[in-house]
């Protein structure tokens, strides 16, 4: 690396520099980054508590809104510090560490919704050996090598970005430390960095859009098979919240990383909104809205925690 770098302080401009429009932005990220936290932390505790949920999709699942409360927290915290604070600087090493824990949860999570786009074409697709093919040993070797793979791409991403030599000006015109921002405050030439990030960009999203799309298709085509309308319409509920999930991610991801940097403009600013904060808000409604097995659980977990609370009233007036 270039330079001292651990001297470099760095300005997040953030989402505007209107003081009036902060404090309800304040309050709206509040509130999105608790729903966040309790949807998901609700999802998890609910797949433990539940033995009906210990299937592989809903392993993954828990991963999933694991990865999703880390993803959150990387941004929410510091964003929503800034809004109430005037110095806005991040250090050097701050600003990398957040692009790199970022990076990390992020190429986790893609690879988290192509596995269970997998296990759904399996399940559907080849039911009869659908426990040896996704056995728990699978399970917890296809979530390890995700994490494994999402750390080194992570410091290829970071070595890309925060290798170079930094002079001049340190604004970074965003609300957090993103790859295309920090990369304009690059003096060297950063054509081959950005060629390097798109080229794992690429690996890792447009893969995973590759098994997203071929797990889908022959889902459609085996579907399309079944004699029983019923049949067919169980088969396609069981897909539509994951379909919901990857729509989210996905398109997202496509519209902020693989563009040229010539095309970045305003709306992305909008668009790290939806991917960073709201979209894992919006997750552990969406698995449970639209799952039929989730609700139920939940239902029964609630229906038992309500009969354990009158059974302890009813104990402690007897007393």
């Amino acid at each position: 690396m270039g330079g001292n770098h651990t001297q470099i302080e760095f300005i997040l401009l953030g989402l505007t520099d209107s003081p009036g429009a902060q404090t309800p932005l304040f309050v709206l990220f509040l509130l999105i980054y608790i729903v966040t936290l309790v949807g998901n932390i609700g999802i998890i505790t609910l797949v433990w508590v539940s033995p009906s949920l210990h299937t592989p999709m809903y392993f993954f699942l828990t991963h999933f809104a694991f990865v999703d409360i880390c993803y959150s927290t990387v941004i929410s915290p510091r964003m929503l510090a800034d809004l109430l604070s005037e110095d806005k600087t991040i250090s050097f090493t701050a600003c990398m560490m957040q692009f790199f824990t970022l990076a990390f949860f992020s190429t986790i999570e893609c690879h988290l919704l192509a596995m269970m786009a997998y296990d759904r074409h399996t399940a559907i697709c080849q039911p009869l050996l659908y426990v040896t093919i996704i056995s728990s040993h699978i399970c917890w070797q296809l979530v390890a090598s995700s994490y494994l793979f999402a750390f080194l791409s992570a410091i290829v991403y970071t070595w890309c970005v925060f290798g170079g030599s930094f002079c001049g000006a340190n604004s970074i015109d965003h609300f957090f430390c993103d790859e295309v921002p920090v990369l304009k405050l690059l003096c060297s030439d950063t054509h081959s960095n950005e060629m390097v990030i798109f080229a794992f960009i690429t690996i890792n999203v447009v893969g995973a859009s590759m098994i997203i799309l071929l797990s889908y298709i022959s889902v459609l085509c085996t579907v399309q098979r079944m004699c029983s309308a019923q049949s067919r319409a169980r088969a396609f509920h069981t897909c539509t919240s994951h379909l919901m999930a990857v729509a989210l991610f996905f398109g997202t991801a496509f519209f902020m990383y693989l563009q040229p940097p010539s095309s970045h403009r305003s709306l992305d600013k909008v668009a790290s909104i939806i991917y960073t904060m709201v979209t894992p808000m919006l997750n552990p409604f969406i698995y449970s809205l639209r799952n039929k097995e989730v609700k139920g659980a939940l239902i029964k977990c609630t229906s038992r925690f309500f009969s354990c609370w009158q059974h302890r009233r009813v104990l402690s007036f007897g007393t």
